[in-house]
């Protein structure tokens, strides 16, 4: 398989413009969601799925599509405006984020939306179901590969060293794990609550094939996924560094919009600036 889109990255960046203000539009008209994490992982969805990912709208169910698990779950809503962008599902579904028996619910369920891979939402499982998935292919002798963002404040969960571990005893090099890491939590700095660094020193300890890049500069971002050593016997791990609610300047780098909308005058000016 390939991706259906295979964009070059300068029309990615435009994709992900699109993207930011479907999600300032859509956390606001529903009063509620997570919009500094939307806004930070947009250009690594964006890539992923105009670029990278071997999937297809009419082939979504085949063997050897990728999968991606959003271990993240709290940003889902980027996800369903990447999704919408995409096509795989209809823009007017964005407008029911988060009302009642909606498609799009607050974290991702696969029973509910296409495109989901796993239920998240208690942070530190995605890994785990990754690395299962993972394993299951090079079992099944299939050629897909695993993909799993997390967010940085995640990593303070125990299991997913647990999971990394069993990654690497497995010599999963089909597995892509992508840290969203803007430094931010929801109640602050990661490195005041739970340090994390130094961070690609604890991946290499456990065995991983490690990789830093701007997670918002589409172009790089791209260029260390696809020059990955899928073959080498070890997993990936991609650390992404971002901007917390990139793009829009009043929420850039602010811990209290982990969980906050625009209103008012605000939802213009945000999205005049991504203009």
């Amino acid at each position: 398989m390939s991706n259906e889109f295979q964009l070059p990255p300068d029309e990615i960046v435009e994709k992900a413009k699109e993207i930011r203000k479907k999600i300032i539009r859509m956390n606001s008209h529903a009063g509620q969601g997570h919009t500094g994490t939307d806004l930070s992982e947009t250009d690594i969805l964006a890539s992923l799925f105009f670029r990278i990912l071997y999937i297809n709208r009419n082939k979504f169910n085949h063997p050897n599509r990728d999968r991606l698990v959003l271990s993240k779950g709290h940003g889902i809503g980027g996800f369903y405006c990447t999704l919408a962008e995409a096509g795989y599902i209809d823009e007017s579904l964005l407008r029911t984020y988060l009302q009642f028996d909606s498609a799009l619910p607050g974290h991702p369920v696969c029973q509910k939306t296409p495109c989901i891979d796993l239920n998240t939402g208690s942070l530190g499982h995605g890994l785990s179901v990754g690395v299962g998935l993972a394993l299951s292919g090079k079992m099944s002798k299939r050629t897909f590969r695993t993909f799993v963002l997390t967010g940085d404040g995640e990593l303070q969960e125990g299991s997913v060293w647990e999971a990394a571990m069993s990654a690497a005893h497995f010599k999963l090099d089909n597995l892509i794990v992508i840290v969203d890491r803007n430094t931010l939590q929801l109640a602050g700095r990661t490195e005041t609550i739970m340090a994390l660094e130094p961070l690609e020193d604890k991946w290499k300890a456990f065995g991983f094939d490690v990789h830093v890049t701007d997670g918002n500069n589409v172009a790089k971002f791209i260029e260390t996924i696809e020059g990955l050593d899928m073959h080498n016997g070890r997993p990936h791990v991609v650390i992404a560094r971002t901007t917390k609610g990139k793009g829009v300047s009043f929420i850039e780098d602010r811990a209290s919009w982990h969980h906050k909308i625009p209103i008012g005058d605000q939802i213009a000016q945000a999205i005049e600036e991504l203009e």
